[in-house]
């Protein structure tokens, strides 16, 4: 499973997107509050495994339409491509997470 170019951009680009919205390292309060940085990361995955499941849905709807005889092909295959792509991004952050947690694990007090 390999991650191209476009698709680490697009998702890179999407990651910032979310990360403006959760109101970056300051907190509600106006203050610089270390939960604001865990929730913004937390809300990123969260943003990602939603995206991915919505993904899975509409190409099981579309593949159901196709079966069912009123569905184009097409869009079966965009929707399939989709939802790859969306599935292949959240294991390329969770291999990167668990990479990051190993690393961490292997330092030196």
């Amino acid at each position: 499973m390999s991650i191209g170019a476009l698709d680490a951009t697009s998702a890179y680009g999407r990651a910032l997107g979310i990360g403006k919205d959760s109101g970056g390292l300051l907190g509600k309060a106006g203050g610089v509050g270390a939960s604001s940085g865990a929730g913004g990361f937390g809300d990123m995955v969260e943003h990602l495994v939603g995206d991915a499941a919505g993904s899975m849905r509409a190409a099981e709807s579309a593949s159901a339409k196709q079966v069912a005889g009123k569905g184009d092909l097409i869009d079966v295959v965009t929707a399939m491509g989709a939802a790859e792509t969306a599935l292949d991004t959240v294991v390329a952050v969770r291999d990167r997470v668990v990479s990051a947690y190993s690393d961490i694990m292997r330092m030196q007090i």
